[in-house]
């Protein structure tokens, strides 16, 4: 098994991330060093917290800069939550200029509806727009977990390959060349979720 990093930028319990990794025979490793980040094959970039914490913490020990030669070297990197976000261009959260990975910013959810709360918290399900070999075998009734109180807007479609309905869609998945992102949380969804990590394990980093 090729090595796998999950990125450790003081954002979240990245502890249960490993355990799903485990379940389904990935025997990653937890690291804030940013050389062994770039010796890895596979990256996993989880996180839960704020975008200006998450990038102050980033930069201080290089794991922008040695995520970003991972994905120029072609390697498989699989973001998740907080990683997703920050993988834009500007965040409202913290007013934060982010990693622009992909194009387009993240936004706070603002309702018209009482009922709709914030965070958006529990099972909702996950529409596949564009397919993607980290989406296979997932049917539209399946439901992912989320807690998020911030949602992407990416700046192009193409760039989105699953949509979610909060009082309105938004982008749930998506992803450019080798990385992939998911704004729930695959380590907390159960079947689906494991599903998703257990084709990361043996995705060669194209679409």
């Amino acid at each position: 098994m090729s090595l796998v990093v999950i990125i450790d930028y003081d954002a979240g319990n990245l502890r249960s991330v490993q355990r799903a990794c485990h379940e389904v025979g990935i025997e990653a490793e937890i690291s804030a060093d940013a050389d062994r980040v770039r010796t890895a094959q596979r990256v996993i970039f989880p996180g839960v917290g704020a975008a200006g914490s998450a990038m102050r913490s980033l930069k201080k020990k290089g794991l922008d800069a040695a995520l970003r030669e991972v994905l120029a070297a072609g390697k498989p990197v699989l973001g998740i939550c907080l990683g997703l976000q920050i993988s834009f261009d500007h965040s409202e959260e913290n007013d934060q200029q982010t990693l622009g990975l992909l194009p387009g910013c993240v936004k706070r959810f603002e309702f018209q509806r009482r009922d709709l709360k914030i965070p958006h918290m529990g099972w909702n399900e996950v529409r596949i727009s564009r397919p993607h070999p980290l989406l296979a075998g997932i049917e539209r009734a399946d439901e992912f977990y989320f807690v998020h109180a911030y949602y992407p807007v990416p700046a192009a479609q193409e760039n989105v390959y699953a949509v979610t309905d909060y009082e309105h869609d938004f982008a749930s998945a998506v992803g450019k060349d080798n990385y992939f992102a998911t704004q729930f949380h695959p380590e907390k969804s159960g079947r689906v979720g494991l599903r998703l990590l257990r084709q990361f394990a043996s995705w060669d980093g194209s679409c």
